[in-house]
């Protein structure tokens, strides 16, 4: 038995079998799924059936890989422009709650006697949060795009990028025979070489990870589209995650940091929905791993020799951290409510704790007696979070919200660019809608899953993204559950009728308007229920148009009006663009014609407001 616990699959069975078993029970019981993850841990660790060995750390460096996953996703969600945005947010909140938070557990372990250089050391490391088990329990919530939880998501962001120079000062915190003695046991490429070298390395790293998202991935994930084959494009993702990861770490930077700035370089991209279709599956995966990692990791035996004091210890910290974060956002004004969910939900202490008592015990600034009982603290505090969350939002939250009634908060910027109109699908018909939409000054999100198509059109000006809307969750991140109407134009039958039923049952507030080809296919959308079918012709295109605008709330006469100036105009436009062959000439003529029909629509809109306003004059 000994040597089948040993094996590798006999490894990945345990874990799976404890993930499948406990997070459902806990999901079941209200825990949420981070606690069912550390609980099949616990169960499976070495304090209780002893399946998963002893070796929780070294497996916790492999599943902290699920957190560079989780900070790649969270970049592809943040365009540079609303990251720019952010700026303040995360340096003000995030470097106040860093700097806080580390002064006052700094003054606090200087009172109980430690030096100096314990104490500062301690307070950097405590003041970190955990970006996996927060914006694993914001998702689960719905809270992610609350005041609270774009709070939490600066703040979480500047501990990363904070991780850099703690990492940079621990040393020089340590004497230098010590430092002398330690350096074997944590080389990087750089070891060895002068300061200034090291400095241009590393920008350059930064440089080459933002250069290479910014121009480089783009071509080549086209490339990945081209072939159809939906593992290489996932292969591909894969690759630039690790690739990342593998460079950041041969500099001594965070890999965390490196993938969210690659991710924020392709925000922008037509593929960025399709990239997190085939990294999340993994990331799920891997930050499940790593939640076991912290269950298994904890070590009850010293628990138990000292169980007061160090659930005094854990308690203590998490009470000082809940009441700095909470002064913070009552600073930022936040409202009581987000200020609770903010304070509690960060209360813990995070992943990169783990990493920082390593290095600091590799340079001998912390004793191993310090280390192994902040490793305990850390695994407790996390596994806490859950219940605090709990007991947050079933006591305090609700006897509050009784008595004060709901809080106004302010619009989110993440959702700034969620459109009412989701068009899946733009050939030749969708394209007929969604360019009739835009010169109404209606914005859609667009997805299509031709990349040669995506391509040109994103040549053309538009923002389309490449990915396969008959799939749920693609449609869930292009913003279904915000938007009003949908338009399926996609080509393949089969896949409108797939579409259709999924759309049904996951979107049910939206209205469905479906491309249909002939008589035949209009009846099997008929008996899905379906009630706006259009067949295909330029004027039945523009119907949908003339409905949505309606739908919308626009004047039935003013959505017909500009239908018919959109078709006299696209009958001229036609024969001229016909006559061109170059095709960059092309795409200039076709840049130049769409902006001077939204000149034409407005010009007509405002001679018709014209005219309205001369018969109300007369009657």
């Amino acid at each position: 038995m000994n040597y089948m616990q040993d094996t590798f699959f006999f490894q990945a069975m345990i874990y799976l079998a404890g993930a499948v078993i406990m997070v459902p029970i806990a999901k079941r019981l209200g825990l949420g799924s981070v606690l069912g993850y550390l609980l099949a841990g616990i169960i499976i660790g070495p304090a209780f059936l002893g399946l998963i060995g002893t070796k929780g750390h070294d497996i916790m460096h492999f599943a902290e890989f699920g957190v560079v996953m989780m900070l790649f996703v969270i970049g592809l969600e943040l365009e540079p422009e609303r990251l720019w945005r952010m700026r303040k947010k995360i340096a003000g909140m995030g470097g106040i709650q860093v700097a806080g938070t580390t002064l006052v557990l700094t003054a606090i372990t200087l009172a109980f006697g430690l030096d100096w250089k314990t104490a500062l050391v301690l307070g950097m490391i405590i003041s970190m949060s955990s970006t996996a088990i927060v914006m694993q329990t914001l998702n689960e919530k719905g809270w992610i795009k609350t005041v609270a939880g774009r709070s939490s998501f600066a703040v979480l962001l500047f501990q990363d990028i904070a991780i850099i120079p703690m990492l940079a000062l621990l040393p020089l915190l340590a004497s230098k025979e010590l430092q002398e003695s330690a350096v074997a046991t944590h080389a990087t490429l750089m070891d060895g070489l002068p300061k200034l070298v090291q400095t241009l390395i590393v920008l350059s790293s930064i440089a080459v990870v933002i250069l290479s998202g910014k121009y480089l991935l783009r071509p080549i994930f086209h490339a990945m589209a081209k072939t159809k084959l939906s593992e290489m494009f996932t292969a591909m993702a894969l690759l630039v995650v690790v690739g990342i990861a593998v460079l950041m770490t041969s500099v001594g930077l965070s890999p965390a940091l490196g993938a969210f700035l690659a991710g924020v370089m392709l925000a922008n991209s037509e593929y960025k929905h399709q990239l997190e279709i085939a990294i999340d599956p993994f990331k799920g995966l891997l930050l499940g791993l790593f939640f076991i990692s912290v269950g298994s990791s904890i070590d009850f035996q010293l628990l138990l020799s000292k169980p007061w004091f160090i659930m005094g210890l854990v308690l203590g910290i998490i009470t000082i951290k809940i009441t700095v974060l909470y002064l913070l956002g009552k600073f930022f004004k936040i409202g009581y409510t987000q200020n609770f969910i903010f304070s509690f939900g960060l209360s813990q202490i995070g992943e990169f704790a783990f990493v920082l008592l390593s290095f600091s015990l590799q340079e001998n600034i912390l004793s191993k007696e310090i280390t192994d009982l902040m490793m305990a603290v850390t695994a407790l505090s996390m596994a806490f979070t859950p219940l605090l969350m709990m007991f947050n939002e079933k006591v305090l939250l609700k006897s509050k919200c009784s008595m004060i009634g709901s809080e106004e908060e302010p619009e989110s910027d993440v959702d700034s660019e969620s459109n009412p109109v989701i068009i899946a699908g733009y050939g030749h018909f969708g394209n007929t809608v969604g360019r009739f939409l835009r010169a109404n000054n209606i914005q859609a999100t667009v997805l299509d899953n031709n990349s040669d198509n995506v391509n040109t059109l994103r040549k053309l000006g538009f923002k389309v993204y490449y990915g396969d809307a008959s799939r749920h969750d693609l449609l869930e991140i292009a913003g279904a559950g915000r938007a009003q109407i949908i338009i399926i134009a996609i080509g393949n039958r089969e896949k409108r009728m797939e579409m259709i039923e999924m759309v049904k049952k996951h979107f049910p507030n939206l209205y469905i308007l479906v491309r249909s080809e002939n008589r035949d296919d209009a009846y099997d959308q008929m008996n899905a229920g379906i009630m706006h079918i259009y067949r295909e012709t330029l004027d039945t295109s523009l119907r949908v148009g003339i409905d949505v605008m309606k739908l919308l709330g626009h004047n039935t006469h003013e959505a017909t009006r500009s239908a018919r100036t959109f078709f006299t105009h696209d009958e001229k436009t036609l024969k001229y663009l016909a006559s061109i062959r170059n095709q960059d000439e092309y795409i200039s003529a076709v840049r130049e014609k769409i902006e001077e029909l939204e000149r034409v629509i407005l010009a007509d809109r405002e001679a018709m407001s014209l005219e309205n306003a001369e018969k109300t004059m007369l009657t």
